[in-house]
């Protein structure tokens, strides 16, 4: 198995840290304690008397039930058992792919995506097909296209709602037309939903429209708390039970800490949500006044939800 330099992240290690202003990255700055305390009123005494008196052992393998509890909540019909803690979004991804996907299956993922859509089952050795967004269509890639694309042995569809780079969300509709195709091969859709917070409609989940849905979320972009870790897999029974086999291999537990602080922030999910809204809100604003002035740049704006302030043209052509 060899998997290709993952671009974005290489790029972002080496320029991220020393950059005065950040127009890269597709994350809400970081809250410290302080500021999450302040927010949500909660009591920094009581918290850390808590951690103090915490043994660091390997705490809830799968996530305290607190957490648990807390993020079953931001779904309609996930039951806690569903439920499995993660280092990120990242390692959701990478947990779905390496526990459902081997040498045989055929894979479709939306493009452009995050990389570890497509370069993750290639590195299985399996045969990715790349669902091209479309301008024309709102940037959300054609469902008759991905009729055409689908064979008896596509084993997952892989897509992120919202996109990113393109803000582009699929609605209801969309995706149970999505879900009919995916039942047609009886194909699992994985489906990355960190910036699924930042809609300014109702969507769905993938796992509350179809059983072999399986979402992915974390505490990274939307809540602005990518330093703690954490994120988690949404899944059926048949389907999380699989992936707690491969979770043993790769990560055991997250951190006493790291549990505490998503917890403290998932019970507190509307007022860090709006006040991050309300950043994004403020500041697209004041970058369409400075694009609208600067002559030696341009930008396609982000179709919904702003994952990515400079969203080029050229990021759609498929990798080599």
């Amino acid at each position: 198995m060899k998997l290709p330099r993952f671009g974005v992240e290489e790029w972002l290690n080496v320029h991220e840290r020393e950059a005065k202003y950040d127009i890269a990255g597709v994350s809400i700055e970081a809250l410290t304690l302080q500021e999450l305390f302040d927010l949500t009123g909660e009591s920094k005494e009581k918290f850390y008397q808590e951690l103090l008196s915490k043994k660091l052992n390997y705490g809830w393998i799968e996530g305290s039930p607190e957490f648990k509890k807390a993020v079953s909540g931001l779904y309609d019909n996930v039951t806690e058992g569903q439920i499995l803690q993660t280092n990120g979004a990242t390692g959701a991804n990478m947990l779905v792919l390496y526990g459902l996907i081997e040498p045989g299956d055929h894979v479709i993922s939306i493009y452009p995506t995050y990389q570890q859509l497509y370069d993750i089952p290639k590195s299985l050795g399996v045969e990715v097909d790349l669902w091209q967004v479309k301008e024309e269509n709102g940037w959300l890639p054609d469902l008759f296209e991905l009729r055409q694309m689908i064979r008896p042995n596509t084993k997952m569809i892989c897509i992120n709602n919202a996109n990113n780079p393109t803000g582009a969300v699929m609605d209801d509709n969309y995706l149970r037309e999505l879900v009919e195709i995916a039942k047609s091969c009886d194909a699992y859709i994985l489906s990355d939903e960190v910036y699924r917070p930042f809609t300014n409609q109702k969507v769905s989940s993938i796992i509350d429209l179809y059983d072999r849905g399986i979402s992915v979320n974390s505490l990274s972009k939307t809540f602005s708390l990518p330093g703690i870790r954490v994120g988690w897999v949404a899944a059926c029974d048949e389907v999380a039970d699989i992936l707690r086999d491969y979770r043993d291999y790769t990560m055991i537990c997250a951190g006493v800490f790291d549990d505490m602080v998503a917890s403290l922030a998932l019970k507190h999910k509307h007022v860090i949500l709006e006040r991050n809204r309300q950043i994004i809100r403020e500041n697209l604003a004041i970058l369409d006044q400075w694009i609208s002035k600067e002559e030696k740049a341009s930008y396609i704006k982000p179709a919904e939800v702003p994952t990515s302030e400079f969203f080029k043209r050229s990021m759609i052509t498929e990798p080599s």
